[in-house]
This record gives C-alpha cells, sequence and structure tokens, in this order.
C-alpha cells in the first residue's frame, strides 16, 4: 500500500499522551431515599450520608473551565473510493464484516493494535452508539437478526429516522424482557429489544486523565492535542497506532440482572464478554460515508467484539447520566446515530486478526 494517507486521521504516535492510567474505584451502596452508605467493608464505623437536596447528584457535572479540546477536530472531506483507490490513496473502511475467518481485498501494510489500548497510552475520548449494528458478524449479529422494528424495516432509513444496522438474534417478542417498556430518564429515544452497537474512540492525543477526557464530538477528543502541522507528517503506521476504537454489540434487555456499570469507561472484559474479539484497520463510520464515499480518517485501529449480549436498559440510561456529568456537552451522543452500510469487500483491509 502507498505510504500516502487521505489525510491521515489522527493522532501522533509522537505526541506521547501516554502513559495514562485510572485505578481508582470506589465501592459505595445507594438506598432509595438518595442517601449514599458506605460498604460494611469500610473501617469506619459510620455511614457516609449525603443530603442531595434539590441537586441532581447523577448528572451534576464539574466546575466550569476552559476546555482545551473544544473545537480542535480537524476536518477531513470524504473522499470517491474508487478513485482513491486507483491513486493507492484509499486505507481501508468501516464498519467491515468480522465474522471469524474473514478477510478483507484491500491490501494495506499497516497492522492494528492487537492489545489491550491503555497499554499502548491510548484513552477513551468518547462513548457514543448506533441504531443496529455497522459490523458483521455471521450468527451473532446479521440479516437474520430482529428487533422491535421488524426486518422488512431494517437496513434502511425511514422517514424521519436514521438508517439502522444489524440486529442481534436474541429478540422475542413473547418475553417480557424484551418488550416490557422502560421508563428512560437520560438516554433518547432509545427503545427495549434493540441492538446498539457501541463504539469507545480512544486516542494518545485525548485529554488523558483530566476533567476534559471525554468530548462530544469525538473528534475533539482524539485530536484535543494534536495539530495540523503534526498530523500531515505522520505515517499510516502511526496513526493506526495512536487511534483505536472499541466496539461492542448489545441487544437491550428490561431485566436487572443484565446490568452492568461504568461503560463510559470502555467495553465490558467479563466472561464471554470481550473475549472473542476482531482486530483490524479502518475508518470512522456514519451515515455520511458508503460504498463509494469513503471516509478519510484512516487508518485507525478497530477491536470488535465479534458476539452480541445482553444488558440491561438502566446500564444505558446510567451512561447517559454519566455522559450528562462530564464537562465537555455530550447531549449530541445521548441517542443513537444511523448505522452507515457494510463494507464492501474491495474497501475492507486485508490484515483482520484472529485472536
Amino acid at each position: 500500500m502507498s505510504s500516502n494517507l487521505i489525510l491521515p486521521l489522527s493522532v501522533a504516535a509522537v505526541v506521547s499522551v501516554v502513559g495514562m492510567s485510572i485505578t481508582a474505584i470506589v465501592g459505595v451502596t445507594r438506598d432509595n431515599g438518595g442517601t449514599v452508605v458506605m460498604g460494611s467493608n469500610n473501617p469506619s464505623p459510620q455511614s457516609l450520608l449525603i443530603n442531595t437536596g434539590n441537586v441532581d447528584l447523577t448528572t451534576r457535572g464539574p466546575p466550569s473551565g476552559v476546555n482545551p479540546c473544544d473545537g480542535a477536530k480537524i476536518q477531513l472531506d470524504n473522499v470517491q473510493c474508487a478513485a482513491a483507490a486507483i491513486n493507492g490513496q484509499l486505507n481501508g473502511q468501516s464498519g467491515a464484516n468480522v465474522t471469524k475467518g474473514y478477510v478483507g481485498d484491500l491490501d494495506v501494510d499497516v497492522e492494528p493494535i492487537a492489545e489491550p489500548y491503555y497499554k499502548k497510552g491510548l484513552c477513551p475520548v468518547n462513548v457514543h452508539w448506533h441504531e443496529g449494528a455497522e459490523h458483521l458478524s455471521v450468527g451473532e449479529y446479521d440479516e437474520m437478526g430482529t428487533g422491535p422494528t421488524g426486518k422488512e424495516e431494517a437496513h434502511r432509513a425511514l422517514a424521519g429516522e436514521v438508517r439502522e444496522g444489524f440486529q442481534c438474534r436474541y429478540y422475542d417478542e413473547n418475553e417480557d424482557m424484551f418488550t416490557k417498556p422502560y421508563e428512560w430518564k437520560h438516554c433518547v429515544g432509545m427503545k427495549v429489544g434493540q441492538t446498539y452497537e457501541v463504539h469507545w474512540p480512544h486516542s494518545a492525543a485525548g485529554a488523558c486523565g483530566t476533567t476534559n477526557q471525554y468530548q462530544t464530538p469525538f473528534y475533539d477528543g482524539v485530536f484535543c492535542n494534536l495539530d495540523m502541522e503534526t498530523l500531515v507528517t505522520l505515517t499510516p503506521q502511526q496513526i493506526a497506532s495512536a487511534v483505536g476504537v472499541q466496539a461492542q454489540i448489545f441487544t437491550i434487555v428490561n431485566d436487572e440482572s443484565y446490568y452492568y456499570p461504568n461503560l463510559m469507561r470502555g467495553m465490558i472484559v467479563d466472561g464471554e464478554k470481550g473475549s472473542d474479539i476482531a482486530y483490524y484497520t479502518g475508518s470512522t463510520t456514519g451515515t455520511s460515508r458508503d460504498n463509494e464515499k469513503c471516509s478519510s480518517y484512516a487508518p485507525i485501529t478497530w477491536q470488535v467484539d465479534r458476539k452480541c449480549h445482553k444488558i440491561s436498559a438502566s446500564s444505558f440510561d446510567q451512561l447517559c447520566a454519566d455522559m450528562k456529568s462530564q464537562r465537555d456537552d455530550m447531549s449530541d451522543d445521548l441517542y443513537a446515530h444511523g448505522s452507515r452500510e457494510l463494507v464492501a469487500d474491495e474497501w475492507a483491509a486485508d490484515n483482520g486478526k484472529l485472536l
């Protein structure tokens, strides 16, 4: 593959905002009265009582301050896929087929990050999700999957609605967990029984370990400590080694036995969750791209969970509450975004890993 980029995305591996480590874990239990009570393993014999008054602590953010990442996005326009490929300037696109054994047709000479991002100095700079799955994993989230919208409406944009991607195969209209309404307090337009693909963009040039780490749009977080002068000096491999996305696919259920906290911090790795990962290099996604118009934000690493998982609606609502408590305004990511159509084989990188 040519060393030319379609104007590389990303961050400098040379901008070493590396070594971020978040290790603070606080364990508390909440009663229904708005009081926080320390667990019984707390050496203090007294409970810690917090009088919430009229303040909603679940969405209360830090004091206002300067956001150094605001407006940091570097604009890279989409390109015509075929023309860029002819000129040797097309990098692999996303979301691709991640079924085990699949290999794309586009010859690339970059390698994805094949270990947890934190080990390479990357931190999550955003979380958002798409209606349905943008990736394809046959037998998990594919054309045979169903949801509350029905197969006949899947994979196309409805009037006034976003384009829906692939669905998982869990949905059962006769089972309460998939149909019982949930009273959403923080997320917008979400549906019980629906499949969503969650993305956690990571960057080595983010405001890692600071109050400004999480940003909307995610580009502000990715480019926070990177300028165009540095960007254009980077090789494709430097970019793929400094920017990555975690992706995990869920079907929402109204069942508290599937509750997971702390979705802000990244992919769930627990038992089967996060245990079967596809690694490849691709691009940013979204409905402004398809198999004619390709993203210039490439190559970046993708780590995609091949399995679909059930998760409680309350897990997502807690995530949205956490997003509301960030310094940057993340309200544009409190709802599902549309899904890009599956990337054609000819635009999918041939470097997928079967790890």
